[in-house]
């Protein structure tokens, strides 16, 4: 997979793209991450990439110049658009996995008072929004889905059914997770998960994700 990040803040990301499961993924050569800086395809001297908006208004708003030039550019049959915005489908695993199977992602950051509209309209393929509130720019929103997406790929995660059994995997929350020591503090692991009965420790978790489920996110419940 290859990921493109249009962003005016590309520094924002280079730490990140180099721990975890990112670094992984690009140094197992699974996912191409770029982050490119919009102001290289910003005409004139000054490679000015925002303007006030028409119709007046606090703030300044995104071009849609230097996105198209830039999309002229990168995009190719198998790429899939997609622009960080507010306004967006709000983020979730179901949505990392769709993306997960796509060639080719470029995702464009948002920063200032929005991009010009002109860009959702007739530019970007979907909109995305990874939550309801408000962050100084898209540069974290795209690393955000950009990792949500990659470590889904086959080979990224050392254990394949770590992905399978997480939270939002099945609709459901996770159930508890417990190691070393079996005691601490007096607080004790459930006797359920030392009994070594395996079928009764999956009944047990499932349970448990259910009731978490219930308790803590009830939206999610039939989902």
């Amino acid at each position: 997979m290859q990921i493109d990040i249009l962003t005016l803040f590309p520094s924002m990301g280079e730490g990140i793209l180099g721990e975890s499961m990112l670094r992984i993924a690009r140094e197992k050569g699974l996912a191409d991450i770029r982050l490119r800086n919009l102001r290289d395809w910003a005409p004139g001297k000054h490679h000015v990439t925002d303007e006030p908006p028409y119709g007046g208004g606090a703030g300044m708003v995104m071009k849609v110049e230097p996105i198209a030039a830039a999309l002229d550019e990168l995009r190719r049959p198998e790429s899939r658009v997609v622009l960080l915005s507010a306004q967006g489908a709000r983020f979730d695993q179901s949505a990392a996995r769709r993306l997960s199977a796509e060639k080719h992602l470029i995702m464009i950051s948002g920063h200032y008072e929005g991009v010009d509209q002109r860009v959702a309209d007739h530019l970007a393929d979907e909109e995305i929004s990874i939550g309801d509130y408000v962050l100084t720019n898209g540069t974290l929103s795209a690393l955000v889905v950009a990792d949500a997406v990659v470590r889904l790929l086959p080979g990224v995660l050392g254990d394949e059914q770590s992905a399978a059994d997480e939270s939002f995997s099945h609709g459901l929350l996770e159930y508890p997770q417990y190691t070393r020591p079996a005691e601490f503090r007096g607080w004790k692991v459930p006797d359920i998960l030392l009994s070594g009965h395996h079928a009764q420790i999956e009944a047990w978790r499932r349970a448990q994700a259910r009731e978490r489920t219930r308790m803590r996110r009830p939206d999610l419940e039939g989902s």
